[in-house]
């Protein structure tokens, strides 16, 4: 059942039993124990101060690059999209912008100031947050290609800047300090008088000719393996349009999986189960996970 309380300490409201599924690209999901989205970082710093420490802590933007299985997730969700979302320029080559901003609003931005090299954010679909977990990329870019120093802050409420040295980041990768999320960063740009909106509008135009846009998907599903693309493996094993339930592997770039009707969160792992055993097979590569899953699956 979903409730609705208000928490004393805070401003906003959390949502109980909240389902997943309207918070995630995929649209499939359980439902989490507590759901929180708060509208500004002193709110969030108090409701992490009074939270049980034992609790899961999970975090979550759009919903991109996420499936969360049809039993849900026990302990709490915090959504970052209502937090100060400003993409503010500090200088000449610095750029802070908060965790909630939209890869493609910060692309978009960062090309009206003629700041580069930040056009590939306009490929990645989702929040600087979830770029910055994962070193997202896109058309040749990373973000942490780009980034100075982050805002974070712990389990405890307590904030902290860190700068690149605190992190161990390789190709969708980053390890840091633990039981620490994102809240914003500063980006280290340059002018660039090549970059332009036209640019960012003829990469997304390339992006829409090339992946399934405005599908039920969570982006690409796996990550590259060296030297090659999981699509063109996928492909290569005669994968395209395998199908469980509504869960389908896209026809129009392999390494997508689209959720066609009422797709369940097992139907789409049972497929991603069967594409990486099948690739393996064929090419004797295994495939690793690009998107995250979380929670339990039904008893």
């Amino acid at each position: 059942m979903r409730a609705v309380v208000t928490d004393k300490n805070t401003t906003q409201r959390l949502l109980l039993d909240e389902p997943m599924s309207v918070h995630t690209s995929w649209r499939v999901g359980g439902p989490v124990d507590v759901f929180y989205q708060p509208d500004s970082i002193q709110d969030l710093v108090t409701f992490l101060s009074g939270h049980d420490p034992n609790h899961e802590i999970h975090w979550v933007g759009l919903g991109s690059n996420l499936l969360v299985r049809d039993g849900g997730i026990r302990g709490v969700v915090i959504c970052t999209l209502d937090l100060p979302d400003r993409i503010e320029r500090v200088d000449e080559q610095h750029v802070q912008v908060g965790a909630g901003v939209p890869c493609t609003v910060l692309a978009r931005q960062c090309a009206r100031w003629q700041l580069g090299p930040a056009a590939f954010f306009a490929g990645i679909p989702g929040t600087l947050g979830g770029a910055l977990v994962m070193n997202a990329g896109a058309f040749g870019g990373e973000t942490w290609d780009v980034v100075e120093s982050v805002k974070t802050i712990d389990r405890k409420g307590v904030l902290r800047t860190r700068t690149t040295d605190d992190f161990k980041v390789a190709y969708r990768s980053v390890v840091g300090a633990t039981d620490e999320w994102f809240l914003g960063a500063t980006l280290a740009l340059n002018g660039d008088s090549g970059v332009s909106l036209s640019n960012i509008t003829a990469l997304m135009r390339e992006r829409g000719n090339s992946q399934p846009l405005g599908k039920r998907s969570c982006g690409s599903v796996f990550r590259n393996p060296p030297n090659g693309f999981a699509a063109q493996l996928i492909e290569a094993a005669g994968l395209k349009g395998m199908r469980f339930g509504d869960a389908v592997v896209s026809e129009k770039h392999a390494n997508f999986i689209i959720n066609t009707g009422s797709a369940r969160a097992e139907d789409i792992e049972s497929l991603i189960e069967e594409v990486r055993d099948r690739v393996e097979a064929d090419s004797g590569i295994a495939l690793e996970l690009e998107v995250r899953i979380l929670g339990e699956g039904l008893s």
